[in-house]
């Protein structure tokens, strides 16, 4: 920043002396010669055409009328008479006369040794004309006769016949640049669309994200620190006979961080680091893909070591011959065929690492995966509770925060959140703050951003019937029940009816961060997600659509667990689940018709069973049930201590509170004596309790997804 504003000063303390200088204009303002452009020339020829279509016979020559001509004939002061095309009669007065006062406004002219007239005489008919003259004549011994003459205008038909085809190359090349200028780069003109469109990042582009900028991702962040050292001290690994790795590919969820890694290698190689998009390379032309890789590549070796990043890999290097609709796509294939023999070809590649990434590793063809083309892959997963901590240090920098903000507690209530959720978390709890015209953020302000985030946008003012509310006060407080109830399923958290988006209410449960899963685990959560459902007909004796989205998770995980893990005995000790990803492609299903009679079974019986486990827990506990609901139709968000209020604390851990204290302590106050009597002493065991001390609680918060009514 500080070169450009030197920059600026000295170009504007140079204005003044530039504007003088007569020829700055012509010699680009900087005392240098322009560069030639080829469009010059057009411009050239241009003028020289213009230039004859002026310079015809008539032009230099006074108009004359009928009675100045016949006089001149009379006085015998025509030396010729020429009539061009019968449209117009050129006046050649005799030399002798041009001398004379008479005619001295017109002077002989010549015009490439050829002589010019001196009067011309717009003829409206040249049969009439030519009597006239005779007629005029007819005493005079030596008369001039007309002489006929025919001329092409040899500039009016070149231009006639050029300059509509001119104008429609104009035309062409006009919108061929408009279609081409969207990629920028060398393709932004239409004689460069076969050039590649990388950006390049080099010493005077440099990038300033290093390592420190990454969050988490420690064990990918040691992958991609050994690439910038084998560009850096080669020697160190070469010297024992190794080779340096031809390619890397960082292969994770959205918004995990590959991209951004790819920025901190491109800052702290410093090295030429050329930098695409797999869409970049597929165009309306055919052979413009393999074009730009080749265009690519050969840029990457001339500036050797160099590293290549195509980001979005898939768009071109999705398996080949696996497009049922429409056949294979040619175009892209012959991208990717390119790419491949670039990569690891007959031609060796050396300097040059190949740096790509892709959240579809699954459809990528085998040829691109191969060692010798990609000898790494890095699996960029979605951040545990340390590294989330570790992402919300950076995204905090710049914020202005209030000192009871604790980072633990949020990497806590984030569990599976990416990198670009956090940071939206962190920009989203700044608008609200500044929304709220505070001066710092709160941690409130958190907790409403992952909210917002998470369940969307509340919406206090929407129009829910009583009968309505108190439907899903009962749904919401069946989930919260069996969850606490049960030893399995998460605990819950937090619990709304205020309707957020498209659902009408909405609970926040502490998962378990775990890798595997029991069939005991899934049972419960299945019971769990069913206690909505379960406790309208337990309360109303009738269900609603209000359980769509359980249904559909419910069902999901049935089916997983007899088709994919083998959790069903009927179907025994089999997994129809293809890692591959082909399978979507294919017409016919991995099993017979009677495997899939038994799959339907055993999910039918799987999700009925879990049912009335459901039904049976919230009939014995239908007091807990009612209180719990009408808790949640009065204040319309309820946390973990209010269900250890109605149901005691759980046996198998303990609960955990995200209310500080002054907000318990102001909830306390507004609850009526009387009815805070049999909740004193609980509230008072809760009102002490902070969340860094739960020691025993997992270190994760969920919410599971919102019900849809």
């Amino acid at each position: 920043m500080a070169e450009e504003n030197i920059n600026k000063t000295e170009n504007n303390s140079n204005k003044g002396k530039e504007s003088k200088n007569p020829l700055s204009s012509l010699t680009g303002g900087d005392g240098k010669k322009p560069k030639f452009n080829f469009y010059w020339i057009y411009g050239i020829l241009a003028v020289i055409f213009i230039g004859f279509q002026f310079m015809n016979t008539g032009e230099g020559a006074k108009k004359a009328g009928w009675g100045e001509l016949k006089q001149m004939l009379e006085n015998k002061e025509v030396e010729k008479l020429v009539l061009v095309n019968k449209e117009t009669a050129e006046i050649y007065i005799k030399p002798d006369l041009l001398i004379t006062e008479k005619y001295k406004d017109v002077k002989g002219q010549t015009v490439f040794g050829q002589k010019m007239p001196q009067y011309y005489y717009n003829v409206a008919s040249a049969d009439k004309f030519v009597e006239r003259v005779e007629e005029v004549q007819q005493n005079n011994t030596d008369p001039i006769y007309v002489e006929n003459e025919v001329r092409h205008d040899w500039t009016g038909e070149i231009f006639a016949w050029i300059l509509p085809i001119l104008i429609i190359v104009g035309i062409w090349f006009f919108f061929m640049r408009s279609m081409s200028r969207g990629g920028g780069g060398a393709g932004g003109q239409i004689f460069n669309i076969g050039k590649s469109k990388a950006q390049i990042y080099d010493k005077k582009t440099s990038v300033n994200i290093s390592f420190k900028d990454v969050a988490g991702l420690e064990e990918a962040k040691v992958e991609i620190t050994e690439i910038v050292d084998f560009l850096k001290t080669p020697d160190k690994f070469t010297k024992l006979g190794g080779k340096i790795p031809k390619g890397v590919l960082l292969v994770g969820p959205p918004g995990t961080g590959k991209t951004l890694l790819a920025k901190s290698v491109a800052g702290e190689a410093h090295v030429p680091f050329y930098s695409i998009s797999g869409s970049d390379f597929v165009e309306m032309f055919v052979g413009v893909g393999a074009s730009r890789v080749r265009d690519l590549f050969k840029q990457a070796k001339e500036k050797s070591p160099s590293i290549i990043f195509i980001d979005e890999i898939d768009a071109i290097g999705r398996a080949r011959g696996k497009n049922p609709m429409t056949g294979a796509n040619d175009e892209r294939e012959n991208t990717l065929n390119q790419l491949l023999t670039e990569m690891d070809g007959f031609t060796p590649n050396s300097g040059v690492i190949i740096l790509a990434a892709t959240n579809r590793a699954d459809i990528l063809d085998k040829a691109l995966m191969r060692a010798g083309r990609f000898d790494r892959q890095i699996f960029v997963e979605l951040p545990d509770l340390k590294e989330r901590k570790e992402i919300f240090k950076v995204h905090m920098k710049p914020l202005t925060l209030d000192d009871s903000v604790n980072l633990d507690y949020l990497a806590k209530q984030t569990p599976g959140f990416s990198g670009a959720d956090i940071a939206n978390v962190c920009n989203e709890s700044a608008l609200i703050a500044a929304r709220q015209n505070n001066e710092k953020i709160l941690p409130e302000d958190f907790m409403n951003a992952i909210d917002r985030i998470i369940g969307g946008l509340e919406k206090k003012n929407k129009l829910i019937s009583p009968s309505e509310k108190k439907t899903v006060a009962f749904h919401e407080a069946g989930h919260a029940s069996i969850s606490w109830l049960l030893e399995h399923a998460h605990p819950l958290v937090k619990v709304t009816i205020v309707p957020r988006g498209k659902s009408l209410g909405a609970a926040w449960y502490l998962p378990d961060e775990r890798m595997i899963t029991t069939t005991d685990q899934l049972l419960d959560e299945m019971t769990a997600t069913l206690g909505g459902r379960a406790a309208e007909e337990v309360v109303f004796g009738k269900i609603s659509t209000g359980a769509l989205n359980d249904l559909e998770k419910v069902t999901k995980q049935a089916y997983a667990m007899v088709a994919y893990y083998g959790l069903s005995k009927e179907v025994g000790n089999l997994s129809f689940y293809d890692s591959s990803g082909q399978q979507e492609y294919a017409f016919n299903k991995p099993f017979s018709e009677k495997t899939n009679e038994i799959i339907d079974k055993e999910i039918r019986e799987l999700v009925d069973t879990a049912y009335k486990r459901a039904v049976d827990i919230l009939t014995e506990n239908k007091e807990g049930l009612t209180k719990l609901a009408n808790k949640l139709l009065e204040k319309e968000v309820i946390f973990s201590d209010d269900l250890e209020a109605v149901f005691g604390k759980r046996p198998w851990s303990e609960s955990v509170n995200i209310r500080n204290k002054n907000q318990i302590e102001l909830e306390q106050k507004d609850i009526p004596e009387e009815d805070n009597k049999d909740e004193k002493k609980t509230k008072s065991d809760v009102k002490e309790k902070n969340l860094d001390e739960d020691k025993s609680a997992s270190e994760d918060i969920k919410e599971e997804k919102p019900n849809e009514d």
